[in-house]
């Protein structure tokens, strides 16, 4: 919004006045008379309304000065972000019809006596579609898939995995429909057949068939112990889940692979069987945000006069989702104005306007006196008397809304058969609108390189620019971050890295570090009209390359061994942190490779350790958790994070 200006001396002029009748009490108490006919108080006036033009001076410089010059070069407050978390809506029962959530639905917080609920509105519509299971096959590592359908119906036990199972055997479940982004619950019929498995722990992953490629699922609940017993499996099926055909039938496939139980874990010695088995759509999951839609709002009525401006009614303006668009009334319809950065190649017939998002004013085209003295208008100016609205916007957004996992948990909108909601990830990215102080600093910079993205420098201040929610961003060149050379002429990659937030042991949710699609498509827009001509510009997230510890530490005696692990475990997971790690605690370095000897010095700082006798780093996927075998160094490529996958340490005492 408009940089404030500081009021060096509020003094008005009446305070003056009544100062300095205190003194005359104090210094000449024989003068008794303060009328207003007295003309020592006729003094005392003219001294006041000298010092008050002294004071209206004073506060026009020094830092008046400088803020206003901010202004003049285009220096404004970053208004607040939203925070942004996925919700999930489970249904009261299962329906046979779609059941639809319209976009701008609203979950809450708790409201408290002490504290306002936070609100938050989902970004798109949701369709929970209904679904049952249609097929059921089993597949072997070697790509090949039986159709167990029949035997499933004759009530047969139908073995899960081979004979003898191997990671890479699948159970294929066709469902009737494709469920992108809705809960499914699987409801299996299983007996005590797989033998060797540790049922709290089975090494099986769900996942989903979007497109071409096996996405994985998140479990929500897996009561059956590893295929041993009856009970249901809740899979949070991803976005891309469409219809395919697998084994020559066409269905929305989800499967359960058999995947390496890793070292110490037990897998199977014979294969789990289901003997019935049934699907059904429980609920979806969609994305939502800290902000409230408005609807349709009447600015107010035009004067007919360039520069008019406006107030929206609930400021900030929260800038993503869809365009903010300002309507005037010509005749019997409503015509669209245009949002512009800026009126400096604007003409007179052109339909434009200005927004601010922190204090949501609307302004409309000046008018600036030429050097020849005529009057160029910079826009049109709207009619005289007509209406001027805007179709609707939302509004919301700062630290309030990085509310922690669970928290949202009231509908404030009804939906028919929508029971509950729940928010199965903390909220991240809101952040508060831009201090002053911070504008001071920043525009110098901004002066320096004029909005223009020439070294890499100058990309990473942009893009923290457009989308204030950024926790770190890196440019590399195309060439730099492993692209062939000729084919990387004049390619720049800019690896986005959005804010998150841990458990209490520093852990991450993966899905936290994916930034947000819009966030992308916004720092792309915004770079596109800064950078040279001919520049090949990729914003993306860096590729995550995952490790797993599995340490072995020896207690100093008399230490609790229960606080003792929780604290090497919050150790490695803060020094291996894309966003707190590395030896600044600003994150870990891009591309800097991790050493085992670098694991031992972190366990070996945490009080309470006495030796750590042994290390093993193994990579790991950051999506499913699957490690290769261990080694000493894993190496990171130059636009490349390690994200910490469920480290392992184990105490031992003397």
């Amino acid at each position: 919004m408009t940089l404030p200006a500081p009021n060096l001396d509020d003094r008005t002029f009446q305070q003056l006045v009544d100062q300095a009748k205190q003194l005359v009490q104090q210094r000449c108490p024989e003068w008794s008379d303060h009328n207003v006919s007295d003309p020592g108080v006729t003094l005392i006036e003219a001294f006041a309304t000298m010092v008050d033009q002294l004071i209206y001076r004073l506060n026009r410089v020094p830092e008046k000065n400088y803020l206003a010059f901010l202004d003049l070069i285009g220096v404004r407050l970053f208004p607040p972000t939203a925070a942004r978390t996925d919700v999930t809506l489970w249904l009261s029962a299962p329906q046979p019809d779609t059941v639809r959530v319209p976009a701008g639905t609203q979950v809450a917080t708790v409201r408290t006596e002490t504290q306002e609920a936070v609100v938050f509105s989902t970004a798109r519509d949701l369709a929970v579609v209904p679904c049952e299971r249609a097929y059921l096959a089993t597949g072997t590592a070697g790509g090949s898939i039986t159709d167990r359908t029949a035997e499933l119906r004759l009530g047969r036990d139908v073995p899960c995995f081979g004979a003898t199972p191997q990671p890479g055997d699948c159970l294929y479940v066709g469902l009737s429909a494709a469920v992108p982004g809705c809960a499914v619950v699987l409801r299996l019929d299983c007996q005590v057949h797989g033998v060797g498995v540790d049922p709290t722990d089975p090494p099986l992953r769900w996942e989903a068939l979007c497109g071409d490629e096996w996405l994985p699922c998140e479990v929500d609940k897996d009561d059956t112990g590893g295929f041993n017993k009856a009970g249901e499996v809740v899979l949070h099926v991803p976005e891309g889940h469409a219809a395919a055909v697998r084994a020559g039938v066409t269905a929305g496939w989800v499967r359960c692979r058999l995947v390496p139980a890793g070292q110490g874990r037990p897998t199977y010695v014979a294969p789990p069987t289901v003997r019935q088995a049934s699907a059904f759509t429980i609920g979806g999951t969609v994305e939502a945000l800290h902000a409230e839609s408005v609807a349709a709002e009447v600015l107010g009525a035009a004067e007919g006069l360039p520069g008019q401006t406006f107030y929206v009614a609930r400021p900030p303006v929260e800038p993503t989702g869809a365009p903010f668009v300002v309507e005037v009334a010509e005749g019997d319809g409503w015509a669209r104005w245009q949002q512009v950065d800026d009126f400096a190649h604007s003409t007179w017939s052109d339909r434009h306007f200005t927004l601010d998002p922190g204090s949501g004013r609307v302004d409309f085209g000046p008018a600036v006196h030429q050097p020849d003295g005529t009057v160029r208008l910079f826009g049109a100016v709207p009619p005289k008397d007509a209406t001027v609205r805007v179709r609707g916007y939302r509004t919301g957004g700062g630290r309030r809304g990085n509310v922690s996992r669970g928290s949202l948990r009231i509908m404030r909108s009804s939906v028919p058969f929508v029971a509950r909601v729940e928010n199965r990830r903390a909220a991240v990215g809101g952040v508060d609108g831009e201090t002053v102080a911070n504008a001071r600093v920043r525009g110098p910079l901004t002066l320096r390189t004029l909005h223009r993205a020439v070294v890499a420098e100058d990309y990473e201040r942009l893009a923290r620019e457009v989308a204030p929610g950024v926790a770190r961003v890196r440019c590399l060149s195309a060439a730099a971050s492993g692209e062939d050379p000729e084919e990387a002429a004049g390619g720049v990659r800019l690896l986005v890295v959005p804010a998150g937030r841990g458990d209490a042991q520093g852990r991450i949710d993966f899905p936290e570090l994916e930034p947000p699609t819009d966030m992308l498509s916004s720092i792309a827009s915004y770079l596109h009209d800064r950078c040279p001509i001919g520049t090949r510009l990729n914003v993306e997230p860096p590729f995550y390359q995952g490790m797993t510890v599995a340490a072995r530490v020896q207690a100093v005696p008399g230490t609790p061994t229960g606080p003792l692990r929780d604290a090497a475990l919050a150790a490695l997971y803060h020094h291996f942190s894309p966003l707190t790690g590395g030896t600044d605690d600003q994150g870990w370095p891009f591309g800097r490779p991790v050493h085992a000897g670098e694991v031992f010095a972190v366990l070996q700082r945490v009080p309470g350790v006495e030796l750590v006798e042994d290390v093993k780093l193994f990579p790991a996927d950051p999506y499913t958790g699957e490690r290769t075998d261990p080694v000493d160094r894993l190496e990171l490529a130059p636009n490349s994070l390690v994200f910490s996958y469920s480290h392992d340490v184990q105490v031992q005492v003397r």
